[in-house]
């Protein structure tokens, strides 16, 4: 979880292969019209994230026996909420990091939909992980390797509770 340039996909996509298992960018299930809207530079309310988050709850619950990584922004805990009563043995990893560095990431990729303009309103929508939320907060200026053991050990301690 984390807001866009943040490493959802290339960490996910590690992790996934760690932990082998399959992976999914929640990206890809996004209605076409929120995808629309954030191209536009429009932020997305709660009522447009509701049924992505149902998308992303029920693709997480289709997996609840085999496991699955899904790089999701999940940024607040309503949403981490809504996707838990789907698949309640979700386990978070939250890549945190500066807003420069996120911008710097968002401005040196292409070919994505979100603007570097919707930063702003990603991070004042954000809700770090409380404390009685399965998870861990990773720093994204670790490198990819330290994310994805960190979140591998994290990931497993969870699962064996």
């Amino acid at each position: 979880m984390g807001v866009s340039g943040s490493g959802k996909s290339t960490v996910g996509a590690a992790l996934a292969d760690a932990l082998g298992v399959g992976f999914t960018d929640a990206d890809s299930l996004h209605p076409a019209a929120n995808v629309a809207k954030m191209q536009a530079g429009v932020p997305l309310t709660d009522t447009d994230r509701e049924p992505w988050l149902d998308a992303v709850g029920a693709r997480l619950a289709e997996h609840t026996g085999t496991g699955l990584v899904v790089a999701c922004s999940a940024l607040r805990r309503t949403y981490r909420d809504r996707l838990r009563a789907q698949a309640p043995s979700t386990v978070f990893v939250h890549l945190s990091g500066d807003g420069a560095v996120l911008a710097d990431r968002m401005n040196g990729r292409s070919g994505h939909f979100m603007p570097t303009a919707l930063l702003d309103s990603q991070l004042a929508t954000l809700e770090p992980l409380a404390e009685d939320e399965a998870g861990t907060t990773l720093d994204i200026r670790l490198p990819v390797e330290e994310i994805v053991a960190g979140a591998v050990a994290r990931t497993r301690a969870e699962v064996s509770r």
